[in-house]
């Protein structure tokens, strides 16, 4: 897949870039695995807003993804390679020996025509699914689960991956996309190799227009507001905050911990992830 770039024939045109979709074999979804996508634009069932600057965006079908892979020993092969709007990676259009259809995240390195099998005797191949214990150690994986037979909760974005660092009793420790190690149980599955769409972070939205296509409203800071509408508003002419960076709630912004002590996943994480400089 590569990135392209636009004639600038306006001034935000000139930092746009997309994709060349290049690696989509069809633009038709298969129609038994589509369903109708309730978007609630930020809003709870009582109507309220409780996520800010949603709403609006392209109408959508929703494409039904196979997160537990738990069709054991049927090999399947890839139809189709095929673009999902709901995600950032690409999904892929298995063709099982049974006759059943799915669609799971396209891995990097998957084509049209080869074969996955979710199995304990599976190959280490790229798009097979195996339990942790059936995993060597040092592979890289994706999809990846958290309890056995809820489906895949971990690298699941465009490019991600996580390694099988290592096993001990009943766990894997797996080095996470965040750099976090954590304990996950070896019963849990997950998919070889990497999501598939590296370049989807070297993408440039360019303008405003595009991120409302996607249905992100637009941001307004604090410091711009009335002091009435958020702790860092008012005062005359541009000014500091004066105060700790905060929400609109009055929360701390920046590096307040928000992790109960007594979070009862705390224990499965062997080294946090690493602070940003």
């Amino acid at each position: 897949m590569g990135i392209k770039t636009y004639n600038p024939y306006t001034p935000s045109r000139r930092g746009i870039t997309g994709f060349t979709f290049e690696e989509i074999t069809t633009s038709k979804p298969e129609k038994s695995l589509v369903t109708i996508l309730h978007r609630p634009a930020g809003r709870n069932h009582h109507g309220h807003v409780t996520q800010r600057h949603r709403g609006g965006g392209c109408k959508r079908f929703y494409r039904i993804i196979d997160f537990k892979r738990d069709k054991d020993g049927v090999p399947g092969k890839v139809a189709t390679i095929e673009y999902d709007p709901n995600r950032s990676c690409r999904i892929a259009l298995i063709n099982y020996r049974d006759g059943e259809k799915r669609y799971i995240l396209a891995p990097d390195g998957l084509k049209v025509g080869m074969e996955i099998v979710a199995s304990e005797h599976a190959d280490i191949l790229v798009g097979n699914c195996l339990k942790l214990r059936d995993i060597p150690v040092g592979t890289m994986i994706h999809h990846i689960e958290m309890k056995p037979g809820k489906g895949a909760q971990i690298a699941r974005a465009a490019g991600a991956s996580a390694q099988l660092a290592g096993k001990e009793g009943s766990y894997a420790q797996v080095i996470l996309p965040s750099s976090e190690v954590r304990k996950i149980l070896l019963e849990c599955r997950a998919v070889i190799g990497q999501v598939g769409n590296l370049e989807r972070m070297l993408v440039s939205w360019g303008n405003a227009g595009r991120n409302r296509h996607r249905g992100w409203r637009p941001y307004v800071r604090g410091a711009a507001m009335n002091p009435c509408d958020h702790p860092h508003g008012g005062g005359e002419a541009k000014n500091s905050r004066g105060r700790v960076p905060v929400s609109l709630w009055g929360q701390p912004s920046k590096g307040l911990k928000t992790r109960k002590k007594k979070n009862p996943s705390s224990k499965y994480i062997v080294t946090r992830r690493k602070k940003k400089r």
